[in-house]
This record gives C-alpha cells, structure tokens and sequence, in this order.
C-alpha cells in the first residue's frame, strides 16, 4: 500500500545518562505515574485472576451448576466462558481510557523532560 505521506522526521535526543534515569526514578512526579498505574492495574489484575479461577473451580467442581440450562443449549458454562471474553475486552478498553487519560500525559511530560525540551 503507498501513500504520500513522507517518512517520519528523524528527531536526534540527547539520550540521558544512567544519573538522570536514576534522579527522575527517584522523583515525585514518576512515583505519581507508578502510583496511578499500580493502582489501576493491580486490583484489576487480581479481581480477574479470582474471577477466572472461580470459573475454573466451578468448572472442575460444580459440573452441576454449570450444566444448568438457561434457554434452549445455553448453560452457565457457556455464559460463563463467554464473559471470560467479554471481561478481557471490557478490561483493556478501561485500561486503554485510564492510560490515555492519566497514564500517557505524566509519562510524556517526564519524557519531554528527559529528551531536553523542558
């Protein structure tokens, strides 16, 4: 596929020494960035491994409950494994806002910082 559009500029950065990764690690404003991440992803993370393990014990130990019809073919396995999916999605289109919104401005900020234009 061509298009017209020229190639991507080639913008040379001073790249920072191992002192100021270090200094900007240790700042206020990266400690912010890691908080907001850590607080989004983690409980996420564990509320989807309890939830995707309890599909899996029901699975193993509760085939009666499982097979239970809801309409026609449909069990609460199938329900079940279908929302699997749908979490996986649903979770990555949050993470996706939460990112755009919080993430993704803090970590340019410090990254504009870094590569010198501030």
């Amino acid at each position: 596929m061509a298009t017209d559009a020229p190639p991507p500029a080639k913008e040379q950065h001073a790249l920072p020494s191992p002192e100021e990764f270090a200094e900007v690690q240790q700042s206020a404003e990266f400690g912010e960035l890691r908080r907001s991440y850590r607080s989004f992803a983690f409980p996420l993370t564990v509320a989807f491994i309890v939830w995707y393990l309890l599909y899996v014990l029901l699975s193993n130990y509760a085939g009666g409950f499982m097979g239970t019809k809801l309409f026609g073919n449909i069990n609460v396995a199938l329900v079940f494994g279908l929302a699997q999916f749908l979490t996986t999605f649903l979770i990555a289109w949050w993470y996706s806002r939460h990112a755009g919104a919080r993430l993704d401005p803090k970590a340019e900020a410090i990254k504009t910082r870094m590569e010198g234009g501030a």
